[in-house]
């Protein structure tokens, strides 16, 4: 039996999807324009008969921090804005190792190793590219969290050794559509991220990539990301929403927030275009969602989340992402990592301040705008 909303465009969305049918731009363009409501639930049945009804949980580290030569007009990182943040260099195999620790503590599945560069270069800084290689060791054989690792711009060869070593997933988002790149990074094109990402999956990495939502982009451009994606051929797709730092040119545009809706509504049509992948609710959440709004999302079609700090801003705790995942009726993914949910919300209630998973963030009383 076909789960019906009721309404035709999603309905018969759904009945393809579930059929082996990919959708396309025409039918991303015509979801994105029906009700919130509907979208929801039509995401949401996809959802159950494709997944395994889990939640997924991803922990990064800001492993290099600031200084990066790029111009990324949300990135408090860039050498360009005058943002306030600490700059570190890479902050070493062990330190890599301490976090991803804290991450399988408090139930990541996944580690991801970020350092905010063009690309760490094998070639220019054979020393850095060394301790990367021992950090992803490391994590990859005293823990039991799978690795991942964000690190710019890939050689071949660079691809080809990452993969070697185990690497899992290698994320490189494309950050919004081709035809609104240009208006958020001028110093590389859009074209050259998704070179990285076939050298990545060439290597034979699965990929994680995503968007950020609420940087002055439309609807429109939502779906033309997605289909950018389907393109190049993604396992877990990142939903960030803009949390404009002082001093990044994206803060300074003084852009309207994004609207629950909007975001619900996105999450379900990326559900409904990227099926089988995890469709990953993760920086800038906490500040653009109340708790009713980030169960809303797993209760439109996301299955995954970016638990802990992100790169220069504190996230919430695992404990509370556990109520979040349980609010909307879903459980958390042990496959890597089998940890107890219990234990952690137990730890949580005995700490009087409770850190984050990776912990290398600032706080976002520091770094987040006043706007």
């Amino acid at each position: 039996m076909v789960y019906e909303t009721g309404n035709q465009t999603v309905d018969d969305a759904v009945a393809r999807v579930l059929d082996g049918e990919r959708l396309d731009r025409r039918d991303g363009l015509a979801l994105i324009a029906q009700p919130v409501d509907d979208l929801a639930a039509g995401a949401d049945y996809v959802r159950t008969q494709l997944g395994d009804d889990t939640v997924d949980a991803c922990s990064i580290v800001n492993a290099k921090a600031g200084n990066c030569a790029e111009d990324c007009g949300f990135c408090a990182q860039s050498v360009h804005f005058d943002t306030g943040i600490d700059n570190y260099g890479f902050l070493g195999p062990e330190k890599i190792l301490e976090a991803a620790k804290r991450a399988e503590r408090d139930g990541a599945q996944r580690f991801g190793i970020v350092v905010a560069e063009k690309g760490v270069s094998k070639e220019n800084r054979p020393e850095e590219w060394e301790e990367v290689l021992e950090a992803i060791r490391l994590v990859r054989d005293e823990t039991d969290v799978e690795v991942d690792a964000s690190l710019g711009i890939l050689t071949e060869e660079e691809a080809a050794i990452l993969a070697d070593e185990g690497l899992n997933h290698y994320n490189h988002n494309i950050e919004t559509s081709p035809r609104y790149f240009p208006e958020v990074v001028q110093t590389h094109t859009f074209e050259k991220r998704v070179e990285t990402l076939r050298v990545a999956k060439d290597a034979g990495m699965d990929l994680c990539a995503g968007v950020i939502l609420g940087m002055g982009e439309s609807p429109t451009d939502r779906v033309d990301a997605a289909m950018a994606l389907q393109d190049i051929g993604i396992s877990s797709l990142p939903v960030n929403i803009l949390n404009p730092v002082a001093g990044t040119p994206m803060a300074e545009q003084g852009l309207p927030d994004i609207t629950t809706e909007e975001v619900v509504k996105t999450i379900a049509v990326y559900r409904l275009l990227h099926p089988e992948s995890r469709v990953r609710l993760t920086g800038g959440r906490e500040v653009n969602l109340d708790t009713d709004g980030q169960v809303a999302a797993l209760e439109a079609g996301a299955d995954g989340i970016l638990t802990g700090d992100y790169l220069t801003t504190e996230g919430q705790t695992a404990a509370d992402d556990l109520e979040i995942m349980e609010e909307a009726g879903l459980e958390p993914n042990t496959d890597a990592n089998e940890f107890d949910p219990e234990a952690v919300k137990e730890r949580a209630a005995d700490e009087t301040e409770t850190e984050t998973a990776a912990g290398t963030a600032q706080t976002k009383s520091e770094l987040k705008s006043d706007d």
